[in-house]
C-alpha cells in the first residue's frame, strides 16, 4: 500500500469522476472537491418548480466508451446506466419547411435521402464506408496522451494520416460525398457539438456524425445527468471521497509541482497529484499561478481560439408538445447564421436552435404528469463579443420563442410557460466560470488539437493533470470522460 497515492480531484463533473472511479478501484485515496452544490458541472441537473432539465449535454454518443470507463472501475455499466437507444436519432427542420428524420435503422434512413434528396443515397454509402475506415483508424489516436512532439511519431497516429483531414474544414469534405446544401448541412452541423462552424472546423470531424449513423444515439433513463451520479456511486463505493460546496483557491506548489490545494476557508490539503476538472482557462487562471506555466500563461490562454457560447432557455410547461425527442431548427439561410456568430460575432438575426424535449421518451424523469421539460440551446457568440447580455437577454429571448412558435409545431409556446431560467453567455462565465462564456471550451481548430492542446500530464507543473474538454482528447461527453481515464492511466 505504500505505493498508493491521495489524489485530490477538483471538480465533480464527468472528467474527474471518470479519473476518480478508475484510481479509486486501484487502491489511492481519493478526494472529490466540488465548489457547487450538486455533483456534475455541466453535466448537473436544473431542477425548478417541479422540473428537471440538464444543464448541458442532452444526448449519448459512442456508449462503449461508458461501457469501457466501468469495466475499469470493476464494474458493467448496465448495472447502474439504462441507455435507451433513440430511432430517429433527431429531427432536422431547414428553413424552408422541410423535414429530415434521421434514422438509426439504414433502410428508413436511405428512404428518406431519396425521398428528400433525389440521387444522394449512393454519395451516403461512399460517405458511410469511407468514414467507417476513417473511424477506426482516428478513434484510438484519441486514446493515448500527446506530452511530447515524439507523440506524432505514435504509429497510431501514422497510421492514421492518410485520414485525418485536418487540412480541409468538414463542410469541404462533406463536398466529395453530397451536393444538396440540406443534405451536407445534416452531415456538418455536429460541428456546434465543438462550438465551431463547419467551414472552420476540420475535416477530422466528420467522425463525429459517423458515430452518431454508426452508434447510434442515447438517452440515459432518468436523465443524462444520470452519468455523473453513476460514476460518483462507482467511485463512493471505492472508498473515493466526495466534498460539495468546497471551493479549491489555489492549487499548492512546493518545488514547482503540484503538493496541495488551498481551499476558500484557508484549509490546506496536501496531495500527491492533483487532477483539475475546472474549466480549463478559467481553472489555470484561477488556481495556478501565472509564473509556473509559461507554455499555457495568462497571455497564452487569452490569445487562444475559444468555441462559440450558447444562450440557453429552460422551460417548464403546463402541455406536453409531441415533438420528437431532438430537434434542429436551422436558421435562414443558415451560412449567414454561422456568419453572424463566428465572423460578424453579432446576435443572429434569425437564430439556428435546439429542442430537446425528453417527455416523450422519460416524462416522469423530466416534469409532473401531463408537463413538459423544453430544453432550448442557441448558439451565439462568446464574450470576445460586443454584445450587453444584461440589455439584450429578454429582447434575444422573445425572438427565439417568437420564431419557435412560427416555424415549428409549438404554435401555443408562450401562454403553456409555468416557469423559466435563463443561461446567457455572461452567466455561463460568471455563475459556472466558463471563460469567455464559451461553452465547448478551447476550439478544435488545427493549432490546438492533439499535442498542441494543453496535456493532460500538464507539463508546466509536475503533478498536475487535466481533464475535461479543454485538454485532449476534447470536447463532447465520450472524450471528456477519455481524458479522465487518460489522466488516471498516467497517475498509475
Amino acid at each position: 500500500m505504500n505505493s498508493k497515492k491521495h489524489i485530490i480531484v477538483i471538480g465533480a463533473g464527468p472528467g474527474g469522476l471518470s479519473a476518480a472511479m478508475v484510481l479509486a478501484h486501484r487502491g489511492h485515496r481519493v478526494t472529490i472537491l466540488e465548489r457547487m452544490d450538486v455533483i456534475g458541472g455541466r453535466n448537473a441537473p436544473l431542477r425548478f418548480d417541479g422540473f428537471t432539465f440538464e444543464t448541458g449535454p442532452t444526448f449519448v454518443m459512442l456508449p462503449q466508451v461508458f461501457d469501457e470507463i466501468f469495466s475499469l472501475a470493476g464494474r458493467k455499466r448496465s448495472d447502474y446506466l439504462e441507455f435507451i437507444e433513440l430511432d430517429p436519432l433527431y429531427r432536422l427542420r431547414f428553413s424552408d419547411g422541410l423535414d429530415f428524420h434521421v434514422h438509426f435503422d439504414k433502410t428508413k434512413l436511405r428512404a428518406e435521402i431519396d425521398k428528400l434528396f433525389p440521387g444522394e443515397s449512393a454519395g451516403y454509402d461512399r460517405w458511410y464506408a469511407y468514414n467507417k475506415k476513417k473511424f477506426e483508424k482516428v478513434y484510438d489516436c484519441l486514446k493515448i496522451p500527446y506530452s511530447t512532439p515524439w507523440s506524432f511519431f505514435n504509429p497510431k497516429l501514422l497510421k492514421a494520416l492518410p485520414y485525418l483531414q485536418a487540412h480541409r474544414s468538414l463542410w469541404s469534405v462533406l463536398g466529395d460525398f453530397f451536393h444538396d446544401e440540406n443534405l451536407k448541412i445534416s452531415m456538418t452541423f455536429q460541428a456546434k457539438y465543438l462550438g465551431m462552424s463547419p467551414k472552420t472546423c476540420p475535416g477530422t470531424f466528420s467522425i463525429l456524425s459517423y458515430t452518431e449513423h454508426a452508434y447510434g444515439v442515447f438517452h440515459p433513463k432518468g436523465g443524462v445527468h444520470m452519468i455523473s451520479e453513476a460514476m460518483a456511486k462507482v467511485a463512493r463505493e471505492d472508498g473515493a471521497e466526495i466534498r460539495l460546496s468546497t471551493e479549491v483557491k489555489r492549487v499548492v506548489l512546493k518545488d514547482g509541482q503540484a503538493k496541495a490545494v488551498e481551499l476558500a476557508d484557508g484549509t490546506i490539503l496536501e496531495a500527491d497529484a492533483v487532477v483539475m476538472n475546472a474549466d480549463m482557462a478559467d481553472g489555470l487562471m484561477r488556481m495556478v499561478d501565472n509564473n509556473a506555466r509559461p507554455t499555457w500563461n495568462n497571455k497564452k490562454l487569452s490569445n487562444a481560439q475559444y468555441s462559440c457560447s450558447t444562450f440557453m432557455l429552460y422551460l417548464g410547461l403546463r402541455k406536453q408538445y409531441h415533438i420528437p425527442h431532438h430537434n434542429i431548427i436551422f436558421g435562414m439561410p443558415y451560412h449567414e447564421n454561422l456568419a453572424d456568430i463566428f465572423e460578424r460575432k453579432s446576435l443572429p438575426a434569425d437564430p439556428a436552435y435546439y429542442l430537446h424535449n425528453p417527455v416523450v421518451t422519460d416524462a416522469e424523469s423530466y416534469a409532473p404528469a401531463g408537463k413538459s421539460a423544453l430544453y432550448v440551446l442557441v448558439p451565439v457568440p462568446n464574450l470576445t463579443a460586443d454584445i450587453d447580455w444584461a440589455k439584450e437577454k429578454q429582447g434575444f429571448r422573445d425572438r427565439v420563442i417568437k420564431s419557435i412558435e412560427t416555424r415549428t409545431e409549438l404554435k401555443d409556446l408562450s401562454s403553456q410557460i409555468e416557469a423559466e431560467r435563463i443561461i446567457t453567455p455572461a452567466d455561463w462565465r460568471d455563475t459556472l466560470r466558463v471563460y469567455n462564456g464559451a461553452t465547448f471550451n478551447l476550439a478544435h481548430s488545427l493549432s490546438q488539437m492533439l499535442y498542441f492542446r494543453p496535456h493532460n500530464q500538464f507539463d508546466n507543473v509536475p503533478g498536475l493533470y487535466l481533464v475535461g474538454g479543454g485538454t485532449h482528447p476534447g470536447s463532447g461527453l465520450p472524450t471528456i470522460v477519455e481524458s479522465g481515464r487518460i489522466a488516471a492511466d498516467l497517475i498509475g
